[in-house]
């Protein structure tokens, strides 16, 4: 059996994963966290707590308690999620959480230094956690994963240049900016050694067998971030495959031979574990805004009302907080609800639709970028267990799309640390074998001209506020009088 743990935003997931991809055990548990405007902060006591649980049910719910044992686990969590810990791996802060958004002047003064970085990425939140009084010179940078990792283990491990990557590391160079770094004030010695993804980071200690039931001496092997995850778990391994992981938010990723420029950062790439690269980018739309809405809904109900509202009174960009990272950058960007909802049921729909907008904006603005997109779409995330939002997504973009039977990036995690720990020669020969399709979706012509509309009412909107810039405006225009439904 093989373990992936995923650590998101709102639980923990773990789950265990035999060769041929069957699911044979799995656990969660909850997640809170301070969100208050652009603060975004979680503890990372509780997410070892979690976590905890979460692998302790995974055992228990396993044929037989977990016999046999656990071959070898990896761990993603949320991109750009960081703290400071001390020389013992201690928590010296929260954790600032991927979408945390008060290191906007760190980040201005990162770029001046030549490094591309957002707000919301890690390295300008260690800025930030390093300006606030009371910090004792032996602290650690340490990424979500990392912190979790270093408990199994019993001590510091390297990080993986994935979840490096928003940290500031160079990728095409492997190596940290150092003298970008210095020049910021930074110390080398703040930062970790970087493995690529599928290496191995150490074994499981006494410590972590007895907090957590994995047996010791298992080996753990170095992951990838949530976004990265669901790519595994979707089998999107392909070279022009996309991967559209629906969660709190909405992230995209895709396989290129090579990486996809963005001057302006909004696209990055990471590295994958074999080879190749893996552009993408988070978009601040998403799930999490039904929750902001109707934080008491019935979605299943809603979703039955929502076909009569197709489309909505209102136009919808569903920001779920202040700031757009994808497919533009616009710090100040603000939920956006233009029009008057008739009813619950219309502005559920609005939400809905307006995700689809935001996805399809993406994908324009990386056809923009040159990116290819010849390869299968997928949809991944706890926004894909609705029916009806998918195929409101697939209308909305006019295109097949592709629905594995597991989605979740615990199993992206599964499938990695088989990977890793030598069981398939490459990464993509261990997702055939363990990923599984569920089903195609086809789009409806009719209903993706019916939104076509609403769709580009929008690109105005967000071209006339002054956060899409004009060039991409006309490209999303443009590419919507070219592209046939597919």
């Amino acid at each position: 059996m093989w373990m992936g743990i995923d650590l998101g935003t709102q639980s923990v997931r773990a789950v265990l994963v035999g060769d041929d991809g069957e699911v044979l055990g799995a656990g969660a548990a909850p997640l809170g966290g301070r969100r208050d405007g652009v603060r975004h902060e979680q503890s990372p006591d509780d997410w070892w707590e979690a976590a905890r649980t979460a692998i302790g049910e995974a055992l228990k719910s396993a044929p037989d308690g977990g016999s046999p044992p656990v071959r070898a686990l990896a761990v993603c969590g949320t991109s750009g999620t960081v703290l400071l810990t001390d020389g013992r791996g201690r928590p010296l802060t929260p954790g600032l959480m991927y979408d945390d958004g008060r290191a906007t002047a760190e980040a201005a003064l990162a770029r001046e230094r030549g490094l591309r970085v957002q707000p919301t990425w890690a390295l300008p939140k260690v800025m930030w956690l390093l300006n606030e009084p009371g910090r004792t010179p032996d602290v650690h940078l340490t990424h979500q994963p990392d912190f979790i990792v270093s408990r199994l283990v019993g001590r510091r491990t390297p990080t993986d240049s994935s979840h490096a990557l928003k940290t500031g590391y160079d990728l095409s160079g492997d190596t940290w900016p150092y003298d970008e770094l210095r020049a910021l004030g930074l110390d080398p010695g703040l930062f970790p050694e970087v493995v690529r993804p599928g290496a191995l980071l150490g074994e499981v200690g006494a410590g972590g067998e007895s907090a957590t039931g994995i047996p010791a001496g298992t080996p753990v092997i170095a992951g990838m971030t949530d976004g990265c995850a669901a790519q595994i778990a979707s089998g999107s391994l392909g070279v022009g495959s996309w991967n559209s992981v629906l969660g709190t938010t909405l992230v995209l990723k895709g396989v290129t031979a090579e990486p996809v420029h963005d001057s302006t950062g909004v696209v990055y790439n990471h590295r994958a574990p074999d080879g190749g690269w893996l552009p993408g980018g988070a978009s601040g739309v998403g799930a999490g805004a039904l929750g902001r809405a109707f934080p008491d809904a019935d979605p299943a109900r809603l979703d039955a009302l929502a076909p009569a509202h197709e489309p909505s009174t209102a136009l919808a960009y569903p920001l779920v907080a202040r700031g757009e990272r994808f497919p533009f950058l616009a710090p100040d960007a603000t939920p956006l609800l233009l029009g008057e909802p008739r009813t619950d049921a219309d502005h559920w729909a609005a939400l809905l639709q307006g995700v689809g907008h935001a996805e399809r904006l993406c994908l324009d603005y990386l056809d923009h970028l040159g990116a290819p997109q010849h390869g299968p779409l997928t949809f991944t995330g706890g926004g894909s267990r609705s029916a009806y939002w998918n195929q409101l997504r697939t209308d909305i973009l006019g295109r097949s799309v592709h629905i594995p039977r597991h989605s979740e990036p615990a199993l992206g995690m599964a499938v990695l640390a088989a990977y890793g720990a030598g069981a398939a020669p490459t990464l993509a020969d261990a997702a055939e074998r363990m990923v599984g399709l569920s089903h195609v979706l086809r789009p409806d012509p009719a209903r993706t001209a019916r939104f076509l509309e609403p769709y580009l009412r929008m690109v105005d909107e967000l071209e006339r506020r002054g956060w899409l810039p004009a060039p991409v405006a006309a490209h999303a225009r443009a590419r919507a009088d070219d592209l046939e439904v597919s």
